[in-house]
């Protein structure tokens, strides 16, 4: 099953060379003697390096994927004396901050990275039209739209109006290109993601890194659902649940989250698949060292100080206040840590007493307790070769619930969800598959009854995936999520036990700022309103 990952990244990395441009990857257009001669293995080759820039650490891996997580109210940062990480924590970030922009390890030049990566296999491939028969050409295009549409949908979502460049893009233009209208850029993402709904394979691929027809339903569901067009998200997310995909839910959730049974799942729509090779920081994992405990010797010894490096620490009261009979709850964090080979499981509450750049909090599990089954070729698990969902079954079911009950059908709406929470009562290998009551079924709940219980269950479901920063956005939770009684009103620090500190403006927050250098070079563009 990772020959077609290794192929992957492989030819992602052959054209690099084209398309990795740092200097301005946004407003660069390559001469006409760039796409003249071409083969279709070429143009599979421009189209793989924008799925090899997704496994670049400044994607989800850890510069975009801090920010999300920091941002949301599951985590509270662990070491606080990282500014850039601790703006976004606590609402205050500069328009320089580093984890968004002028910087080598920044995401906003990255993310233009892999849309300059698509835009170039979308027009390479325009060229061989007549040349490649119809469908065989079309998937391959579909595979770059499918891209550059999931890029935008990242970009709109945390930034607004941003400038908008397809293939079609002059140089002259795009240098000096204004912000598109949020409507506008939504309308190129949705026609991407049809696009790729028309013409990528309904049959999964081994490695679902490389999207089939039904990770562009799933993502034409998510944005349908995030413009609040209820009956397209219903229509994309049922489609998917009752079109034959061979999609359902993994009996045991930890097997999400095992870099060895990922592979053979049903559950996975589409992954960043890592494969442990790495130049430089082009494919490096870094979420299991992001969230693991300092100086835990349980599943990655073999980074720098034992463990992870307690950076993204969720906040206290969202270990708290789960439900300890939910089995999720076990999957997705750490309560203890070995400090000593064949010692102790040593509690939370005595993490700093042994290691002091280590949270007394227990530390996300998701993606540290089977991390290190797959190591690199060095053996440290920061280069593992894991998967990370970004998109999968389960969050299908909890989009046509959402949907369905924004429509009036509360009722299907619940049999949705139950589903999910029917696989979380099961356990499994991490809590010796002792079943449990806990979720319960939910009936007779009604529309705003359930618009709270369906959100929720997405901020369990979906746990440290990326997503809660999205809901909060869409559904204008911030008030209440960074408000005296919410999650992070309990969190550890030096001084004992007290309200993680926030700066939240709803009038400025659910947008970051357009990143300021390169405001600086295109006179074009306008700041987002309180930056």
């Amino acid at each position: 099953m990772k020959t077609y990952k290794y192929l992957l990244v492989l030819i992602g990395f052959s054209i690099l060379g084209c398309s990795d441009l740092e200097e301005d990857p946004k407003s660069q257009i390559s001469p006409d003697d760039y796409f003249s001669n071409l083969s279709l293995d070429q143009v599979e080759g421009f189209v793989s390096g924008a799925y090899v820039h997704m496994h670049h650490r400044n994607f989800l891996s850890r510069e975009m994927g801090q920010v999300l997580m920091f941002r949301s109210d599951m985590l509270a940062i662990g070491r606080t004396s990282n500014v850039p990480r601790k703006e976004h924590d606590d609402f205050t970030v500069n328009v320089n901050n580093e984890l968004i922009t002028n910087n080598s390890n920044a995401y906003w030049p990255k993310v233009y990275q892999i849309i300059r990566a698509a835009n170039d296999g979308i027009k390479a491939g325009n060229q061989l039209v007549g040349e490649v028969e119809e469908g065989v050409l079309n998937e391959v295009i579909a595979r770059a739209r499918f891209a550059r549409g999931l890029a935008y949908y990242h970009l709109v979502r945390q930034f607004g109006a941003i400038p908008y460049i397809d293939d079609t893009t002059l140089l002259t233009e795009a240098a000096v290109a204004p912000r598109t209208p949020v409507d506008e850029v939504y309308a190129g993402i949705i026609a991407d993601f049809e696009y790729a709904k028309q013409w990528l394979s309904p049959t999964e691929h081994p490695i679902r890194a490389i999207p089939a027809q039904s990770a562009a339903i799933a993502y034409l569901a998510s944005v349908h659902l995030t413009r609040e067009n209820w009956q397209g998200a219903y229509d994309e997310a049922t489609e998917l649940i009752n079109g034959g995909y061979n999609l359902g839910l993994e009996p045991d959730f930890q097997d999400l989250f095992d870099s060895v049974k990922i592979d053979e799942s049903i559950e996975p729509i589409f992954v960043l698949d890592f494969t442990g090779v790495s130049d430089g920081d082009q494919g490096r994992n870094y979420v299991a060292a992001m969230t693991g405990g300092r100086g835990d010797l349980q599943y990655l010894p073999n980074i720098t100080g034992g463990g992870g490096w307690s950076v993204q620490v969720p906040a206290l009261k969202v270990y708290t206040t789960w439900d300890a009979n939910d089995y999720r709850r076990a999957v997705s964090f750490d309560d203890t840590m070995v400090f000593e080979e064949g010692g102790p499981a040593v509690p939370y509450t005595e993490f700093v007493a042994n290691d002091g750049l280590s949270v007394n909090r227990p530390h996300v599990g998701k993606y540290t307790r089977m991390a290190s089954k797959t190591p690199s070729q060095d053996g440290n698990a920061r280069g593992a070769k894991s998967n990370y969902c970004l998109m999968r079954y389960a969050e299908v079911l909890l989009i046509a619930a959402e949907a369905a009950n924004e429509l009036g059908r509360t009722s299907e709406a619940e049999g949705y969800l139950n589903q999910v929470r029917e696989r979380a009562r099961r356990g499994g290998v991490t809590n010796g598959f002792v079943p449990s009551a806990s979720p319960a079924d939910v009936s007779g709940s009604s529309q705003d009854e359930f618009r709270d219980i369906v959100l929720e269950e997405r901020r369990l479901e979906l746990a440290f995936e990326f997503k809660r920063w999205y809901d909060i956005v869409r559904r204008r939770l911030g008030d209440e999520a960074f408000g005296p009684n919410g999650l992070e009103s309990e969190v550890t620090t030096e001084s004992g036990v007290g309200p993680a500190q926030k700066f939240w403006d709803p009038s400025r927050d659910y947008l970051l700022p357009i990143p300021g250098d390169e405001i600086l070079l295109n006179p074009n563009l306008e700041q987002n309103p309180g930056y």
